[in-house]
């Protein structure tokens, strides 16, 4: 084994903790951009209001690279990782307890924006730490077990604690209440978390701080790492398509919750809490999880070029769907789930050439720094136009914005034939 993976817990199988840590990561990400968004809505808080101040959720996410030079820098991963998983734990906790007050919109909002910080920081460590503990070809064989869990996660949070606060309500006690049981929940969790992280997880020789870090040299460092990315070969095209090829999706998760909820009076399908967590939370993530693997298996034998312009025209065309569900608003929840499957299963398609992409433009030198940056775009491309979507729909009605959303699919196809790829990128070679 190399040495620089060599750790002291060797009895411990990488199964113990990849798929728990990946478990963790996606948790407070799902709870902090899905679940806000519903339990807004189920509160009664304006599809306005809620668009425009859970998308600035988002900006952890963005400005992460930030401050990732710093986790690399100071104290272990091992470290970040135990010590934010707790900080979520408080951080969560406190959403829970500040529901039933009159203030709960701006209190709630306050802590799930320090909860998005913390988070962010958690993503930067566990996959620092992964790379750290585990060898090449682990690396590479944990890869789809790590997405798995985290795909599994999310199906938890969106399906299963949903169906929860759902069950709860029906029980007799407030919206508030349940979701603040249901933030509780995960906050119990994050707390196991730590304490099984802290004596599960391996410790690598390679995980300690940097050592002979001057505030000069570091950053020198710093500014080396914007200055590479921003000065590589088709440096605005690339960054007009990390921010702009999902401007559709950007706009319209923001209102798929709402739409489900909202009465059929005002243009939603009136479905209860326990429904969308069945709809919403479970069909449509087993529509997007099947499309990213059906993605990844397909331009691992035809390479990238090959099927970026049928993965452009699949999360462009799927979100035809949505606008025949407000138009038609169906009663049946078996059309409802498929037509939120079938959009799902376009957009987890397509986000594969997204994600692909990010890749590639990441290679060289600076690889992790510049992935981070690119991921930091990414959020940014989800933050800007999800603020505005909200005041879109009230302004449209949930059918003109529908019909809008899919008219910006043309932005799509457009930074699409900006890119250029290589013919070989992605494919696997035997």
């Amino acid at each position: 084994m190399d040495k620089s993976v060599r750790h002291r817990n060797t009895s411990v199988s990488p199964w113990a903790w990849v798929s728990t840590l990946y478990f963790a990561e996606a948790m407070p990400y799902v709870a902090v951009m899905t679940l806000s968004v519903l339990m807004y809505k189920v509160m009664g808080v304006s599809n306005g209001e809620i668009a425009f101040y859970t998308s600035w959720l988002y900006l952890p996410w963005v400005i992460k690279p930030l401050w990732s030079p710093f986790v690399d820098i100071f104290r272990t991963k091992l470290w970040w990782i135990v010590t934010t998983e707790a900080l979520i734990a408080v951080g969560l906790a406190c959403v829970a307890f500040t529901l039933p007050g009159a203030w709960f919109f701006q209190l709630s909002l306050a802590f799930f924006w320090l909860t998005a910080f913390v988070s962010a920081t958690h993503d930067i460590a566990a996959d620092g730490f992964y790379m750290l503990a585990l060898t090449e070809h682990q690396q590479a064989f944990y890869v789809g077990i790590r997405s798995t869990f985290y795909r599994i996660a999310t199906i938890f949070s969106q399906g299963g604690l949903v169906a929860l606060a759902w069950v709860i309500g029906e029980s007799g006690c407030s919206v508030a209440t349940s979701w603040g049981i249901v933030m509780g929940v995960i906050s119990v969790s994050f707390f196991i978390f730590a304490v099984y992280h802290r004596m599960v997880l391996p410790r690598p020789a390679c995980d300690r701080p940097a050592e002979g870090v001057t505030a000069r040299n570091a950053g020198r460092e710093f500014l080396r790492t914007f200055a590479t990315f921003f000065r590589k070969p088709h440096a605005l095209t690339g960054i007009l398509f990390m921010l702009l090829y999902r401007l559709p999706e950007a706009q319209l998760v923001k209102l798929i919750n709402p739409f489900l909820v909202d009465g059929r009076d005002v243009g939603g399908l009136g479905l209860t809490t326990g429904e969308v967590g069945l709809v919403y939370g479970t069909v449509g993530v087993i529509g997007l999880t099947v499309g990213g693997i059906v993605g990844g298996l397909v331009v691992s034998r035809g390479g990238l070029r090959r099927w970026l312009w049928p993965m452009a025209w699949g999360i462009s065309l799927t979100c035809i769907t949505f606008c025949y569900l407000a138009w038609a608003q169906p009663t049946s929840l078996f059309v409802i789930c498929t037509c939120v499957g079938i959009e799902q299963l376009g957009y987890g398609f397509g986000f594969s050439a997204y994600m692909l992409y990010l890749i590639y433009y990441s290679e060289g030198e600076l690889r992790t720094a510049h992935y981070a940056i690119c991921t930091g775009f990414m959020a940014l491309g989800m933050m800007l136009p999800g603020m505005a979507a909200g005041w879109i729909q009230e302004h449209l009605g949930y059918e003109g914005f529908f019909w809008w959303v899919m008219g910006c699919c043309a932005v799509t196809i457009a930074v699409t034939a900006l890119i250029r790829v290589p013919a070989e990128f992605g494919r696997k070679h035997v």
